[in-house]
């Protein structure tokens, strides 16, 4: 009966007039800015988030944290915190906190390299990021191995070409790339292949200053243009429990004291580097997060600063990290509780533990992904493509979870509710018993009504089977392939390359940077 309908819905679409069914446009769907219409939900009580907050401070006031950089033992310490400098334990009153958050952004808006792509980070906006910082790539074709520059730039081409993922990221080392070379390699990839917001390695000052220089030369921005304005990111990640090292506190005065972006995030595991329960583990990653926080508005008041949250459970049996799990989503609500306490924008941790893209790696992500929604995150990283919980990141799962994250997008689009839409028209045109394929109301609207699947093959078992019997998987294999042959480089890329290879090549004749350990 059904197969009859379709058929008789193909007849009519036949007949109807040229200018209904040939001149109907295109869905051209935008997800490029993404405001959350869900209500944040809460996992806490008002006055539980306060005794989190508190005792957090507390934490920062009597217990302390280590700090293993001298130069901000200093910063800390002319800003009024107690300094121990034979343990290196820095003690930061509430105070200090306090007037940190009063000078950090509530609103953060960060250029990339095409105006359409500029970013807005405050409370209600959505962005989303691919799967970053694994040592290792995999895909169908040549099984999991060490990334390398080519994997990495063509990681950058994948989701410069999908307009649901926001930013650039550190998806995979290149490690072919020698550590003194690597970030001129990998700045190169991002500032010629993409127009998006990049990023960059907190890996010692050296470097750091040749990224932003690259970035000047690329953007053909003065020393001023850049100090005033978000050009670039970096994550911070503290040393849980209650550590900070040295290349992670250099980067956030490095970036503080440059105007660009700190995401300053701790990796609080329950039961490992945390408590096991989630308040406990919240309280820690807050307490982390908050001193980060302060020595970035101490470096420059001001300084544009993202509360990070990447807190998760471990296997108790095995001590490997699990993610896409109750306690995650918990975590992630409770984390969008503090943020919206501080009055910060804030990111989220997507991801999953999963050895390869499979159902597991689907429902992780999912849970992780719906946790990031409902929580009201601002930014959410290894949003699409990471498995084995950050060891490796998957061509195939890129292209599956940029379907999740399209569909989330579209969920962010306004539904339309007028008289036109709720259609008593076409109701009253179609008899009881009928089918409403071939009504004016349809015709009208059905190339563009529905979202088009990425990957998500929507045939019957016959077609499917006809077609190759083939998983999700197995097209997205055949998706990112089509997208790699299709990819040009955006036009404000162009000329870019010639600048940059000659800062490279004088600062690769000068031995280049090492990276600060």
């Amino acid at each position: 009966m059904i197969d009859a309908v379709v058929t008789e819905s193909r007849r009519e679409r036949r007949r109807v007039r040229g200018d209904e069914a040939g001149n109907a446009a295109r869905r051209k769907p935008d997800y490029r800015t993404l405001r959350n219409p869900f209500l944040p939900q809460p996992v806490f009580s008002e006055d539980q988030v306060a005794a989190i907050h508190d005792t957090a401070l507390r934490v920062l006031e009597e217990l302390g944290i280590k700090v293993l950089l001298a130069e901000a033992r200093e910063l800390y310490r002319r800003a009024g915190a107690v300094v121990d400098e034979e343990t290196q334990m820095v003690r930061i009153g509430r105070d200090i906190v306090t007037a940190a958050l009063a000078s950090a952004p509530k609103s953060i808006r960060a250029y990339a390299g095409d105006r359409s792509r500029d970013l807005v980070l405050e409370t209600g906006t959505l962005s989303f990021l691919a799967g970053s910082g694994a040592p290792n790539v995999t895909n169908l074709d040549r099984g999991r191995r060490p990334g390398n520059l080519a994997d990495f730039e063509n990681l950058v081409r994948i989701v410069q070409s999908f307009d649901a993922l926001h930013m650039m990221g550190p998806f995979i080392e290149a490690q072919d790339v020698d550590n003194r070379f690597r970030h001129y390699a990998v700045n190169r990839a991002q500032l010629t292949l993409s127009d998006k917001l990049p990023f960059v390695f907190a890996r010692g000052a050296p470097q750091v200053e040749d990224c932003f220089e690259m970035l000047r030369l690329a953007r053909g921005l003065s020393d001023d243009d850049f100090l005033s304005n978000v050009y670039c990111y970096t994550v911070i990640n503290t040393n849980s429990p209650r550590m900070l090292d040295i290349p992670m506190a250099q980067g956030i005065i490095d970036f503080a004291r440059a105007g660009q972006m700190s995401v300053i995030t701790p990796f609080c595991l329950a039961g490992a580097m945390a408590p096991i329960t989630v308040a406990g583990a919240l309280t820690l990653q807050h307490a982390e997060a908050l001193a980060g926080l302060a020595l970035a508005q101490i470096s420059r008041a001001g300084a544009p600063v993202v509360y990070g949250s990447f807190s998760s459970n471990v296997d108790m049996k095995s001590g490997a990290p699990a993610f896409g799990t109750p306690e995650h989503v918990k975590a992630t609500l409770g984390s969008g509780q503090l943020a919206r306490f501080i009055g910060l924008p804030w990111r989220s941790g997507g991801g999953s533990a999963a050895n390869v893209s499979d159902a597991q790696a689907a429902h992780e992500t999912q849970f992780s992904l719906w946790g990031t929604v409902l929580a009201g995150a601002t930014m959410c990283i290894h949003a699409a493509g990471w498995l084995e919980g950050g060891l490796s990141v998957s061509f195939e799962k890129l292209v599956t979870d940029i379907e999740a994250l399209q569909t989330i997008a579209e969920l962010c689009a306004a539904v339309p509710g007028d008289a036109d839409a709720i259609g008593f028209d076409a109701i009253a045109e179609v008899q009881p018993g009928g089918h409403f394929f071939a009504a004016r109301h349809t015709m009208t609207r059905y190339r563009t009504a529905f979202y088009e699947p990425l990957v998500a093959d929507l045939s019957n078992f016959g077609s499917w089977t006809e077609a190759g019997s083939r998983t999700a998987t197995e097209r997205a294999n055949t998706v990112w392939k089509r997208t790699l042959a299709e990819f040009e480089p955006p036009a404000s890329t162009a000329g870019r390359a010639e600048v940059l290879d000659a800062f490279i090549a004088k600062r690769t004749g000068q031995g280049g940077a090492e990276p600060v350990s």
